[in-house]
């Protein structure tokens, strides 16, 4: 249940003209009060004689009173809209739901007869818009301090009290949630979210990694939305607004959104802070050379091995770095989705776009921490978008095996930090990079397990040996999964390297705990991998000098059977 308090406005007729308007918005059904400071109260949309002009004077009557020392803004109106899963709620339910609301926020507080006067109004199955007037009887103004905050902390209550979806605890953090009405525009033109939702997720897009404002209002530019810049008599760039094409308001002129009115992190000087950490940090150390890897598969093997830090740095710095690195990882699923065309695409834009939840909180964040993380998203957006097979296909799902480990854990340290939203974020993030993992890594483990099939019984078993002594606990678990052809192709290749694949394994298995990892042969083929052991593109064709087990039984030559001379020599 999410209740949204807009600011205050300065005509309650026209408030009510629209909230009971059916003529021109098929979302307005049977519009009618559920609730009011009056249960006696006219209501034009069950009474036929009774009229807007009156109920709007009902309303203002303690405004008027005060004559030119009544506020302007003086119309309070909130929604509060159930989840599209949630079941349909009676008027009684509503009426309810209206009076605690007004409670809550100091409104109407129960049993105060000098509270302000108040209405609900239903005009669809799934939510009510409560409409006050911000003067009380004795002739004061209601006491409303963070009264978005005690309505969301109310709704949280009668969630579990309904049976509803519950919502988590908000910390104020969180991007403008898109209006009613943006909604059903958003219906009318066919658009998949609102346009303040797509234009969010352009100026992530173009932020991805970009090096300076000039990239990212090229970038954004190239997303194909309109841009407005505010300049200052000096010729400096003060601010930005975009808008969607085509989006108009009634007097055709086009609806442009600030940054910060798309969210909190968005507006100019916040994007201009993470330009300002590019120039102060320190280069990343470099990756060593693959023979025959393209520049794609080499940017998100630089990525993986960017986003693997933050893991560390969730564990083991302060709150304003691990801050950063959220913030870093958001930039690197953006870059992500942009360049990884196929199956994981869809489950890869859903994830950067959640994920942009889980990085802002009232933890402020150390911008120069970031610089790794960013270089890597440039990478990643430069090289262009990546194969799904070969070097491309593993080193996609090599990054994206890292970026769901990492999302966990934050989750974990958001939860730890009492963020409920960004711990919720993170969660469902992981849920959507595991069915990207999932998709990505299908070709490149089947080409790799291949080449694992082709080993002999003999080398397998070599490897099977390995695995005992370097994993006793976990060896059987090991060889009993369908991955199990793939890591002993990744292991053949470390030691046709000349590595100690014993030492190999137990140096991948200290890095993190295993027991909970979901395929634990993957898990040691992607960590193995990162090692720059074995080559970028593992052959699929059977091994030089080795013969499968199937190989050798079909080249060994016919078996004979013995004389009978031979069965039974002749006595002597």
């Amino acid at each position: 249940m999410v209740p949204d308090i807009n600011p205050p406005g300065g005509r309650t007729i026209g408030l009510l003209k629209y909230l009971y308007r059916t003529s021109d918005i098929e979302a307005h059904v049977d519009p009618h009060i559920v609730a009011a400071y009056d249960p006696f109260i006219a209501d034009p949309g069950r009474d036929p004689s009774a009229t807007f002009t009156e109920l709007a004077a009902d309303l203002d009557q303690w405004v008027d009173a005060l004559k030119d020392k009544a506020p302007a803004k003086h119309v309070w109106h909130c929604s509060v809209r159930t989840a599209d899963t949630d079941r349909i709620l009676s008027d009684e339910e509503w009426a309810t739901v209206a009076r605690r609301i007004v409670n809550a926020t100091g409104i109407a507080p129960e049993g105060d007869e000098q509270a302000c006067r108040w209405i609900a109004v239903r005009h669809a199955p799934d939510h009510i818009h409560i409409v006050a007037t911000l003067v009380r009887a004795d002739r004061t103004q209601p006491r409303r301090h963070k009264d978005a905050t005690r309505a969301q902390a109310e709704c949280r209550k009668i969630e579990r009290e309904f049976g509803l979806r519950q919502l988590k605890k908000g910390d104020g953090t969180a991007a403008k949630r898109p209006t009613s009405a943006e909604r059903r525009k958003a219906e009318r033109l066919g658009q998949e979210a609102t346009s303040r939702e797509l234009l969010r997720e352009h100026v992530h897009r173009a932020l991805a990694g970009a090096a300076d404002e000039t990239e990212f209002f090229d970038r954004l530019a190239a997303e194909g939305v309109r841009i407005k810049k505010r300049v200052a008599p000096s010729g400096d760039l003060l601010g930005y607004a975009i808008a969607i094409v085509g989006d108009r308001n009634a007097d055709q002129e086009p609806i442009w959104y600030s940054g910060s009115k798309l969210a909190p992190d968005l507006s100019l000087p916040k994007i201009r802070e993470r330009f300002k950490a590019n120039g102060n940090a320190p280069e990343p150390p470099a990756l060593m050379e693959r023979a025959g890897e393209s520049a794609q598969a080499r940017a998100r093997r630089f990525a993986a091995e960017a986003t693997d830090t933050t893991l560390t740095v969730i564990t083991s710095q302060d709150d304003e770095t691990v801050a950063a690195h959220l913030i870093g990882v958001s930039e690197v699923l953006n870059a992500l989705a942009q360049t990884t065309p196929g199956r994981p695409h869809a489950d890869l834009r859903e994830a950067a776009r959640i994920f942009e939840r889980a990085t802002r909180s009232h933890i402020r964040a150390e911008q120069t921490q970031m610089h790794a993380l960013r270089r890597a998203a440039r990478q990643i957006i430069h090289s262009g978008p990546a194969l799904g097979r070969g070097a491309d296909g593993a080193t996609t799902a090599l990054v994206l095996d890292v970026l769901m480990l990492t999302v966990i854990v934050a989750g974990r340290w958001h939860a730890a930090h009492q963020h409920a939203q960004q711990a919720e974020a993170s969660r469902q993030t992981a849920e959507r990079l595991r069915a990207a993992y999932q998709a990505a890594a299908a070709a490149p483990l089947a080409d790799i397990r291949a080449y694992g099939k082709r080993l002999s019984a003999r080398t397998q078993q070599n490897h099977a040996d390995a695995i005992r002594s370097a994993l006793p606990k976990l060896a059987d678990r090991v060889q009993a999964e369908a991955s199990w052809p793939a890591l002993a192709a990744v292991l053949d290749q470390a030691r046709r390297a000349g590595h100690d694949t014993t030492a190999l394994l137990r140096r991948v298995a200290a890095q993190r705990e295993l027991e909970s990892v979901g395929s634990l042969s993957e898990v040691l083929v992607w960590r193995l991998y990162r090692l720059d052991l074995v080559p970028a593109e593992i052959p699929t064709a059977a091994p030089a000098g080795e013969r499968t087990a199937k190989q050798a039984q079909q080249t060994a030559p016919p078996a004979t059977l013995p004389s009978a001379e031979a069965a039974h020599p002749r006595r002597r």
